[in-house]
């Protein structure tokens, strides 16, 4: 069986609830092997959502964030080893003294973060207290953290942290007198192509875009506009295209966006989450028999999905971006098990 047959099967045979809605781009190294959209971009309007449709990308967008220091690191503004006291003017008054950018990068700093997966699931309950329209730069993160207790000692284990990369948007300010959606509009995504991308307000949103949609176990929805802050930022909340995805990709390991010595820092494996599983800087990545066989970035925030990755042997993307809370996951697994029977 196909790819392209593989995937429609499985999402037209889908009971799930909800149903996938998003599109998916699958590609290899020489041609296009699938590309689809599915559901609506607007309920209301009953608009579909295709592959030029833009999407949230949750966390997806960390891997943006890690280029940024990249970039910083490789022009010999600081280094990986550098520690934040020295690149940063704001106070932590119960921080660690040698926090690193490496610790930032890897999520093995300790800080306390804003949003620990570790203790929390609800994204949303955040907004029950901090408005969610006043979020609008990283500093405006700040007081959600950072008088907080360090979790544990810098290096000593992972620990997912978006408060590590709201730190590191500070410093890319902080460096470059630009804001961080300035920056990575210019150093990024300009050199990328990506012209479909950007960090929208979630009530400025231009054509094209895809609504975030939350449905409940009876049926009804709501969009997701109160449900995560009003502009992304470091550490999540960029939106992009499947089309767009694949040109970062290329561009990333083309050499375009930072040379290979720094591309080869983002892409080490240096901190092990599990039997199987890495990650690098802002980037995870697969381990079998000592080699890494597949980069992927990946995020969910309310009514929004991504998976994002790169086959390192065959070359092969799939690109999966989903506006309600089906799992883009589902599919980037159905992708890797067609490349596994593939070899």
């Amino acid at each position: 069986m196909d790819l392209a047959t593989k995937i429609g099967e499985m999402i037209d045979s889908n009971e799930s609830n909800p149903p996938f809605s998003g599109a998916i781009l699958v590609r290899n190294r020489k041609q296009m092997l699938f590309e689809a959209g599915y559901g609506y971009a607007n309920r209301m309007e009953r608009i579909p959502n295709t592959t030029q449709t833009r999407f949230g990308m949750a966390s997806g967008c960390k891997i943006f964030t890690s280029v940024a220091i990249c970039q910083l690191v490789e022009r010999g503004v600081l280094s990986f080893d550098t520690e934040i006291r020295d690149c940063l003017d704001f106070d932590f008054p119960y921080f660690d003294s040698h926090i690193t950018i490496h610790h930032l990068l890897t999520h093995s700093s300790g800080v306390p973060d804003y949003f620990d997966e570790e203790v929390m699931s609800d994204f949303e309950r955040l907004w029950q207290t901090v408005p969610m329209y006043g979020m609008k730069t990283p500093q405006d993160f700040l007081p959600m953290f950072k008088d907080g207790r360090m979790k544990f000692k810098p290096g000593d284990r992972f620990s997912y942290s978006n408060s590590g990369f709201i730190l590191l948007g500070l410093i890319v300010e902080q460096l470059t007198g630009m804001t961080f959606a300035k920056y990575v509009e210019e150093h990024i995504f300009r050199i990328c192509g990506m012209s479909e991308s950007g960090y929208f307000r979630m009530d400025q949103l231009p054509e094209r875009t895809a609504w975030g949609y939350i449905d409940d176990e009876t049926g009804k929805w709501r969009t997701n506009i109160y449900s995560l802050p009003i502009i992304g930022g470091p550490d999540g909340g960029a939106f992009t295209t499947v089309h767009d995805l694949a040109k970062f990709w290329d561009a990333l390991l083309g050499t375009q966006l930072i040379g290979l010595d720094y591309q080869n820092q983002l892409l080490t494996p240096h901190v092990k989450v599990n039997e199987q599983v890495y990650y690098g800087y802002g980037v995870w990545m697969i381990m079998l028999d000592d080699n890494v066989c597949k980069y992927f970035v990946c995020g969910s925030d309310p009514g929004v999905g991504l998976q994002s990755s790169v086959f390192v042997e065959s070359g092969l993307q799939a690109h999966i971006l989903v506006n309600n809370n089906s799992s883009a996951g589902v599919i980037d697994r159905a992708v890797t098990q067609w490349v596994k029977d593939s070899v």
